[in-house]
């Protein structure tokens, strides 16, 4: 059996992502990724009351998702291991990402980081309507050649998930069809620390430097006043209401 080749899985990859936000875009804005929600719920006031609801949501779309693949290619993963009862990491690695041996731990994290953060400037970029944003209806191809390029780029050392919930529902669906802890134990509980942890603390140093740097915005708390300048220009400014107009005073 022929096997596709690493590009075919970008090409796939960016495609999914693309059409999950263009379904997606009307009802929760695109939100398919917790490392995003997580990044505009701390730096752009998006409500934290529904990032519980949303990453749930996201992990189980993954879950679901990955159910659909493998009942659709049981028969082909059933050549590949030998067997209906044989379950290994060879064929667990099509629906979550696993390392390649040569990348250490430090590397793997380092990996991810940097692709989300890629990921989390470029969506800034697509939603700051003063850095030309793309044409309405457009964002999900903006988002296929970001998720290609990073693919093919960055990618290949560690999978790229770059999105916890499309590693973490697919590799708890890998546990409960026989595959079992050996999804979560691989390289010392990998599974949370490079494709959930690295990709959050990317997104939220991919955003804080877009902020930073670019968006000049006040949706992001980086270009707002805190309470206590606020308070200070409120002053200033009843104190200027209450100053006589020159002139005024001795008429």
């Amino acid at each position: 059996m022929q096997s596709a080749d690493y590009l075919s899985l970008n090409f796939g990859w960016a495609v999914g992502t693309a059409l999950g936000v263009w379904v997606s875009s009307g009802i929760s804005g695109g939100h398919i990724n917790p490392a995003v929600t997580i990044a505009l719920a701390t730096f752009r006031d998006f409500p934290w009351r529904k990032v519980p609801g949303y990453i749930f949501a996201q992990v189980m779309g993954g879950l679901c998702g990955a159910g659909i693949i493998y009942a659709n290619y049981i028969h082909a993963i059933d050549i590949v291991e030998g067997g209906r009862n044989v379950r290994t990491l060879t064929t667990a690695s099509l629906f979550s990402t696993y390392a390649l041996d040569y990348m250490t731990s430090v590397s793997c994290f380092f990996d991810e980081f940097l692709g989300t953060a890629v990921l989390l400037i470029v969506v800034c970029a697509i939603n700051d309507n003063r850095n030309g944003p793309p044409p309405p209806g457009l964002a999900p191809l903006v988002l296929f050649i970001m998720i290609l390029g990073i693919g093919a780029a960055l990618g290949m050392q560690t999978g790229y998930a770059i999105n916890p919930a499309r590693d973490l529902g697919p590799r708890l669906l890998t546990a409960m069809v026989g595959y079992g802890g050996q999804v979560f134990s691989f390289r010392n509980q990998y599974w949370l620390w490079c494709p959930v942890i690295a990709p959050i603390i990317g997104a939220l140093v991919g955003t804080f430097l877009y902020d930073a740097f670019f968006f000049t915005g006040s949706e992001s708390i980086l270009n707002r006043p805190d309470a206590r300048a606020r308070a200070h220009h409120e002053r200033a400014m009843a104190a200027e209401r209450q100053r006589p107009i020159a002139g005024v005073e001795n008429v």
